[in-house]
């Protein structure tokens, strides 16, 4: 049974509060209409485009949790954030980061984004990248999505190393080991 349209926006808006990550394709599916009737809905709804709901979403629950750097300044969408543990972040490749000539996105937007990424997983006010040994694995496309996951996998007093793998679907694109600098050292209480 068809839902009517004021049935099938409230149930919109209950899905994208349950998930804001939800995309219009899936939204699409989900109430077996098109996606373009999904957008109309989304307008008269005051309801943002996936992207902005991505934004909104990390700028309300990170801001105050990532200290080494502005939210803002991190390369694409933090979506998750365990300081000194784990991270994870969202790039939707547009065509201002790709090549005209190829479509293929430019390696620095994929570094950029695992770089602010480690950087952002340190508890510290300030993180400096030390070294990095990274390598591109395979061609990122304008319209790809690209989900960076970093983690760190050991720390001490003054370094951490965070290893990053961003993938395209299942497939792995870059992959990057950065030793990050901390600036604090825990002091022993006199």
């Amino acid at each position: 049974m068809k839902r009517t349209k004021k049935e099938r926006q409230s149930e919109l808006m209950n899905k994208i509060d349950e998930n804001p990550f939800v995309t219009d394709d899936e939204l699409a599916r989900i109430f077996d209409v098109s996606v373009q009737t999904i957008r109309l809905d989304r307008m008269e709804l005051s309801i943002p485009e996936l992207r902005e709901r991505i934004k909104n979403v990390a700028e309300q629950t990170f801001e105050d949790e990532v200290r080494s750097l502005p939210i803002d300044e991190v390369i694409g969408e933090i979506i998750d954030v365990e300081l000194d543990d784990h991270a994870i972040s969202i790039l939707d490749v547009q065509k201002e980061h790709v090549f005209q000539r190829n479509n293929i996105a430019r390696g620095h937007h994929l570094f950029a984004q695992a770089n602010s990424l480690a950087v952002a997983l340190i508890n510290d006010d300030l993180a400096l990248t030390a070294k990095a040994s990274i390598e591109f694995c395979k061609p990122v496309h304008s319209g790809d999505r690209v989900i960076s996951k970093a983690r760190a996998v050991k720390n001490d007093e003054r370094r951490t190393i965070v290893e990053v793998k961003s993938s395209v679907g299942k497939e792995v694109v870059f992959k990057g080991e950065f030793e990050m600098y901390r600036s604090s050292v825990e002091k022993e209480e006199d």
